[in-house]
């Protein structure tokens, strides 16, 4: 049963050219599945994939919530058993889907989790531009918060990506689309200094490692390295708000809509397939709507 998993990862990878992340995430659910079906007792565990029934699923479901899975998660892993499931019917190996009638597991919409404009300032204002390790954490803060880059995309940009005469960014979105991102002045001005004064400084002689933001051993700056840099001046600016690699991009977005942008122009610069994504940050900036509503009008 691994054989068909490993060869519709490699589907993935391959024709529909899916992120590492991705597939990653594919191999954790669906291993994680497999391991349930082969925990069964032997008159309940499936011999081969055509033998796995939906009553399967809903047990798999059911043990999932026993064991406190937020239905976000059970929702993810069950998606990713489904389109297994959809794989294999369209190579022939199965005949049928025993998740074709089978309802998704309903998720409640969060709003995102965003950050005031004062308390973005107070974060970018904290490294230390005297030394090199303050002018990377500069640098990387103001761009997160100057296109609202995934925390992967950022972790993965090269220094010929940043054009700082024409003031933009380049990046590989998921799927492998490439998108070209305004940045502004402050934070041009910033990223120039990193790579000019700061950046030489984390190289070692003769080193020829292309990525724009790197660590103390001179790599590239992983997603947990730059989440401990996060967390660490989050809690020197004393903010509140939880704060997660995810939400200067949040604010981000919501920013932009408060300020005027429209809703398309905020889609494409998050990268986001559908604009019913993007839309969720219209209720975040209904509710600011409403309070300065309720504030301002004398009848409120």
């Amino acid at each position: 049963m691994q054989e068909q998993v490993q060869a519709f990862l490699e589907y993935l990878e391959v024709e529909r050219m899916f992120s590492q992340n991705t597939i990653a995430a594919y191999r954790n659910d669906l291993g994680q599945f497999l391991s349930f079906l082969q925990s069964l007792g032997p008159a309940e565990r499936p011999r081969g994939w055509g033998n796995v029934t939906r009553d399967h699923i809903i047990k798999y479901m059911l043990d999932m919530r026993e064991r406190e899975y937020a239905a976000s998660t059970i929702a993810r892993k069950i998606a990713a058993v489904k389109s297994f499931f959809g794989y294999m019917v369209e190579q022939g190996e199965l005949r049928r889907d025993p998740t074709a009638e089978l309802d998704s597991p309903k998720v409640e919409k969060h709003l995102p989790n965003t950050m005031t404009r004062e308390e973005v300032e107070r974060l970018l204002n904290m490294p230390s531009t005297s030394t090199s390790t303050g002018l990377r954490d500069k640098a990387l803060l103001e761009l997160l918060y100057a296109t609202g880059l995934r925390v992967s995309e950022l972790v993965a940009l090269d220094v010929g990506d940043v054009d700082t005469k024409a003031g933009t960014v380049r990046c590989l979105g998921k799927g492998s689309k490439e998108r070209m991102l305004p940045v502004y002045d402050q934070a041009l001005e910033v990223l120039e200094r990193y790579l000019t004064k700061g950046r030489p400084d984390f190289l070692h002689p003769g080193d020829a490692e292309q990525a724009l933001f790197l660590n103390r051993r001179g790599e590239r700056l992983t997603r947990q390295g730059l989440w401990l840099i996060i967390k660490r001046y989050v809690e020197e600016a004393g903010i509140a708000t939880t704060v997660t690699p995810h939400t200067l991009r949040h604010s981000f977005a919501t920013h932009m809509l408060r300020g005027g942008a429209g809703l398309r122009e905020v889609q494409q610069m998050l990268g986001h397939a559908s604009i019913s994504t993007t839309q969720v940050y219209t209720q975040v900036t209904r509710d600011h709507l409403r309070e300065a509503y309720d504030e301002a009008h004398p009848r409120a």
